[in-house]
């Protein structure tokens, strides 16, 4: 395989710590011509310059993102519906990932699963078939990472909006879900959305 085409990916993760609405994971590979300074740890950006940084990871990358919705969060956890989006995330971006090599130039043979390496934001390492490092605060040192961390939040925070208008009382454009005040409040008034996840407590 050509040097300039490492095959390291970044995972991490959006929506934990939610109340409501699913939890989102992407997993990304970065070109080795990719400009790096659109990157940040997707908190530190603006929602404009995440939306930007989205637009060319999603143009230029070979990526994958999945979401774990409410009911599965309460059926397993967030912790192993976290593991199963970034799982997920992991697949879809390695059944691209053949013809993303092609179009670099790089056949992929057959067992090209053996040349990937993942880097996860965390400490919990999800079950995916290549090498694994763990690595606490990696959305804030790694570009992989980096990426990672901005496609799991915008598609999350978009999906999210989507739910607002759908159940717009609960002001999920707004807060995403997080336990806020305001969205504790409505909770305890109306009771629980569509979308809550009934395992965590908005008392």
């Amino acid at each position: 395989m050509e040097k300039s085409l490492v095959l390291k990916c970044g995972i991490d993760e959006a929506g934990r710590g939610p109340l409501a609405g699913p939890v989102s994971a992407a997993c990304v590979l970065l070109p080795s011509d990719f400009p790096l300074d659109c990157l940040n740890d997707s908190k530190k950006l603006t929602e404009k310059k995440r939306e930007k940084a989205e637009a060319i990871i999603k143009e230029t990358a070979c990526w994958g993102i999945s979401f774990v919705d409410h009911t599965m969060i309460d059926k397993i956890n967030i912790l192993q519906a976290t593991l199963l989006a970034m799982k997920q995330a992991y697949e879809m971006m390695v059944s691209k990932l053949p013809e993303w090599l092609k179009a670099h130039g790089v056949d992929a043979p057959q067992d090209f699963e053996k040349s990937l390496s993942a880097i996860v934001d965390g400490i919990s390492i999800p079950a995916i078939g290549c090498d694994v490092r763990c690595e606490p605060k990696a959305d804030a040192k790694y570009a992989e990472v980096m990426a990672a961390s901005i496609l799991a939040k915008v598609g999350r925070d978009r999906l999210m909006i989507e739910y607002d208008k759908q159940y717009p009382e609960y002001g999920y454009a707004k807060h995403k879900g997080y336990p806020t005040p305001a969205h504790k409040k409505i909770c305890r008034e109306l009771g629980p959305s569509p979308i809550q996840r009934l395992s965590f407590s908005y008392k």
